[in-house]
């Protein structure tokens, strides 16, 4: 079995609103402008998934889960996924994962030691 998982050169669109959806809830809607600007604008960086995970502090969702099902269904069928959106967060020594919680989860239960493509920026 090949543990090889296929990627998109970039985000996709609708990841951005997502992001910015979800960074709302934790920061005010003006920095949250400023880091979705910055986060098209990043390049491409490449990280473990067990290593964005220790840096997360979140706890992982299990096979069991409808949306891991359905990333695990495209990882196992060679669908390119989506590169994953973080935050750096200096004031909580962590790493927000603004979009693709449901693909890193999925890639993790695949193959932890699995090099992510991701966009990261600090708050």
């Amino acid at each position: 079995m090949s543990t090889h998982t296929y990627w998109l050169p970039e985000p996709e669109d609708h990841d951005y609103p997502a992001a910015e959806s979800y960074l709302t809830l934790i920061e005010d809607e003006h920095n949250v402008n400023d880091v979705i600007a910055k986060l098209r604008a990043a390049p491409i960086t490449h990280f473990k998934a067990k290593d964005i995970f220790r840096a997360s502090k979140l706890s992982m969702l299990g096979v069991s889960n409808s949306h891991v099902i359905v990333n695990l269904k495209k990882i196992h069928d060679r669908v390119h996924l989506s590169p994953i959106l973080l935050v750096r967060d200096p004031s909580q020594a962590c790493v927000v994962i603004a979009d693709g919680y449901h693909r890193l989860c999925a890639v993790y239960h695949y193959n932890e030691d699995a090099m992510i493509p991701c966009k990261i920026v600090s708050l």
